[in-house]
């Protein structure tokens, strides 16, 4: 599945928007410019796509749980729609065929149900399939039919948008990532905040003609992704003993361990005391290679516990392996350096930047490409970020 359009109309400050991902999508702009309601929206879209629209559905992909009331867009000056609107387009990798999904959905009751309007399938711009509840046929509001429907003209489609099925939002946390604390939604191969990090890492981690290498079809060594971790020598998983973990700290069952470089070989430490930084970048590395992780998946201010320069490297190195993967990711950030770790002469790779009109407070996207007045400018593109020059800065003076 490759997905060639999103639109989002009437769902919180998404008014109206559209635009075209590639297989790298990063997303700049103010805190408060819609980054998190954008992502949330597509868990919106896959929800209504693949099953049903739910307080358990949006939570197991790390959609907050807003008051009903706040669900629908209510601008000043504007008349507020009926209904909320999502719309995907992609191609069908295996056929090349073109598909178009809409669902239009009704906010919420207390019960946090979200109730359908009707939705449709288009191939090539023929509608194949749809449902509404005007028709006169009994209609459950309650549940997305499309996956449903026994027509065989539809098993193809079905099979093409499984991927987007598992779609989730990551938000990692450090405590989580130490295997210190519970995460509250675990998903497989980790949880939406970091949970079970070990345990995935020691599924993909294998020995192959005297290396390690991570990922189960994978080429990617070990010793790659620990360049990126300058101080790590050796990372391996095992069980939390006394000599590793304070006898007062609760970890999970299995721990990462870590042998740092500078220090004696026989010295090795567990994530808990590992630098927090090293941790975000293993769970990145992780997403990107486990072969149960998501096909289509988003993170969440990924970089936040990185230095800058580490946060580029990273950037570059999982772009490479999500293309490799034919993976679908979705990252916002707040780090500069980020975007010099993308290249976007690759069509592939995009950025984004979100603003908010000064108008009506409508979110509004915008791409950016490597023009050849910006590559006169001769600045990278963390310079040209910050200068205000490409936008998804916030006015401030």
């Amino acid at each position: 599945m490759t997905i060639e359009q999103i639109t989002i109309r009437d769902f919180k400050a998404l008014k109206d928007i559209s635009f075209s991902p590639g297989k790298i999508n990063v997303f700049i702009g103010a805190n408060g410019s819609g980054k998190t309601t954008l992502l949330e929206s597509i868990g919106v879209l896959s929800a209504a796509m693949t099953d049903r629209v739910d307080g358990n559905s949006l939570s197991r992909k790390g959609v907050r749980l807003s008051a009903p009331s706040l669900y629908k867009s209510a601008f000043k000056d504007t008349i507020k729609s009926k209904t909320m609107s999502f719309e995907v387009s992609w191609k069908d990798d295996a056929t090349e065929e073109n598909y178009r999904y809409n669902v239009h959905l009704n906010a919420p009751n207390d019960d946090n149900v979200w109730r359908y309007h009707s939705e449709s399938l288009f191939q090539e711009n023929n509608q194949i399939w749809g449902r509404s509840g005007r028709s006169k046929e009994n209609f459950d509001n309650t549940v997305g039919m499309l996956l449903t429907n026994q027509s065989e003209r539809l098993f193809p489609v079905k099979a093409a948008i499984e991927p987007f099925r598992n779609y989730a939002i990551y938000q990692p946390f450090t405590a989580a990532l130490r295997g210190t604390a519970p995460d509250l939604q675990q998903t497989i191969p980790v949880g939406l905040s970091g949970g079970r990090l070990a345990e995935a890492l020691d599924e993909i981690i294998h020995e192959e003609d005297g290396d390690y290498l991570v990922g189960n079809d994978s080429d990617v060594y070990l010793d790659d992704i620990l360049e990126v971790i300058d101080w790590a020598d050796s990372i391996s998983i095992g069980v939390p003993t006394k000599e590793r973990v304070n006898a007062a700290v609760s970890v999970s069952r299995r721990v990462l361990e870590f042998r740092d470089k500078y220090l004696k070989e026989s010295t090795k430490f567990t994530a808990y005391d590992a630098s927090e930084g090293a941790l975000y970048v293993l769970f990145m590395f992780c997403l990107a290679l486990h072969p149960k992780a998501p096909a289509v998946y988003a993170i969440d201010n990924f970089d936040q516990a990185m230095h800058p320069q580490l946060a580029r490297t990273v950037m570059r190195k999982i772009s490479e392996i999500v293309q490799q993967k034919s993976k679908t990711v979705f990252l916002t950030t707040h780090n500069p350096l980020v975007l010099d770790g993308l290249d976007l002469s690759n069509d592939n790779v995009r950025l984004f930047t979100m603003n908010r009109s000064n108008k009506n407070g409508n979110v509004y996207i915008e791409r950016i490409r490597v023009s050849e007045n910006l590559v006169k400018e001769k600045m990278s593109l963390s310079q040209l970020w910050t200068s205000g020059r490409i936008g998804g800065v916030p006015d401030l003076l």
